[in-house]
């Protein structure tokens, strides 16, 4: 049997992914629903970039980002009398503005379940199972903050329902994705929601629920953003980390000049900066340690918050809190933008959970030192101007109520 290795490459906008319908002009499947896809000649993750490029218009270097390369499959089609290696991959796209080529006949943003109700090409939702999110992949993310996290934590569920896990299975991850990020405010009350809004005890109230909370969640952290961006509209601003939340905030609010920090260890700050200069902003990059020295020159600090205590206080990328006390010495104004999912249902602000990096990534020599590289910090409320939320600025009587309705959430467990 003949064997042929060929990519099929899930682009996804938010949780939706694409899917074209192939056209009569195709060698195979015609007038079935897949993903961009083509023969995997020489390299199959360039070729993957290749055929992104090809079939959608799109630049796989400057608006799509490669989240994951899954386990090659085998797919067997008798009557072809092929044996297609299929080499999955799962991208992030900035853009839904697609120009398809003459191997397409139509094309739709849907949901990845959309694939188990459509005919499509052989085995496409055993390849975009090979790449979508996990468990583990929640778990070991560096890289995104809370509410992207939160958002394929929820995206794991649905899945998970979709599959055809059980009611008592998908009980199991959610616990698993409880204490995966559990110092993430977001990922712990967002799955909570998923299990408490579930209508029945069932696959598919779950299915449903999980589908939900995707879509509010997606709605809070935009309207988070806007109502940042009317906040600090044509205000100079310094940023850090990376946070889609706090991306959108700034380009909405159009400022003069944006300084963003790296963001040591990782580095989340290069990919805002970069992320910001292409969108037109007039963008300057540094290090941590200039914040001090910089924070003066600009209107305001802008951050995002990977929780926000009952008290006020917030938890977000190292470097917040010392960014907010160089702030407070030249009388420079802290915001925090994110949705209230991010307020902690209980959680003691002298002792919050904090992850922290591998010590390797600041040292790996062989001299007898304690190595401590945090990966999140806590800023006090009496630092942090003001906490802005989907819902407007949020007081400490706000976060209070807030916390309190997110407890409930937990009652499942």
């Amino acid at each position: 049997m003949e064997e042929t290795h060929v990519v099929t490459v899930f682009l996804r906008n938010g949780t939706d992914v694409l899917l074209f319908r192939r056209s009569e002009d195709v060698g195979s499947y015609a007038g079935r629903w897949g993903a961009v896809a083509g023969h995997a000649e020489g390299h199959p993750a360039a070729q993957a970039r290749v055929e992104i490029r090809e079939e959608t218009g799109i630049d796989p270097d400057a608006d799509a980002t490669l989240v994951r390369a899954g386990e090659p499959l085998a797919v067997t089609d008798d009557e072809r009398g092929t044996r297609w290696i299929v080499h999955p991959f799962l991208f992030d796209c900035d853009t839904r503005d697609v120009t398809p080529n003459y191997e397409t006949a139509g094309y739709e943003w849907v949901p990845p379940t959309a694939i188990r109700e459509r005919e499509t090409v052989p085995d496409l939702w055993t390849s975009y199972d090979r790449v979508r999110p996990s468990v583990e992949s929640v778990r070991d993310d560096g890289t995104h903050g809370s509410a992207y996290l939160s958002v394929r934590a929820c995206e794991v569920l649905r899945d998970d329902a979709a599959s055809g896990a059980d009611y008592d299975a998908l009980l199991g991850t959610a616990r698993e994705l409880l204490t995966a990020r559990e110092g993430m405010a977001a990922v712990v009350n967002r799955v909570n929601r998923v299990v408490a809004d579930a209508a029945d005890a069932d696959a598919d109230a779950v299915l449903a629920s999980a589908s939900a909370v995707i879509d509010a969640a997606l709605a809070a952290d935009r309207d988070a953003a806007a109502t940042a961006a009317a906040e600090l509209a044509d205000a100079s601003l310094l940023t850090l980390s990376r946070s889609r939340t706090v991306r959108d905030a700034i380009v909405g609010a159009d400022p003069g000049r944006v300084v963003v920090a790296e963001s040591r260890t990782g580095r989340e700050g290069v990919v805002a900066a970069e992320r910001l200069g292409d969108a037109g902003l007039d963008v300057t990059l540094t290090t941590d340690a200039a914040v001090a020295s910089l924070v003066a020159a600009v209107d305001a600090v802008l951050v995002g918050a990977d929780t926000v205590l009952r008290d006020g206080s917030v938890v977000n990328k190292v470097g917040t809190r010392a960014a907010a006390l160089a702030a407070a010495a030249v009388d420079v104004p802290v915001y925090a933008v994110c949705a209230t999912d991010k307020v902690a249902p209980e959680t003691d602000p002298d002792d919050p959970d904090l992850e922290a990096a591998s010590p390797t990534e600041l040292y790996d020599g062989d001299a007898p030192l304690d190595v401590v590289n945090p990966l999140f910090d806590v800023t006090p409320a009496s630092l942090v101007t003001r906490v802005v939320t989907e819902d407007g600025v949020l007081d400490p009587a706000d976060v209070e109520a807030v916390a309190a309705d997110l407890s409930a959430l937990r009652a499942w467990q």
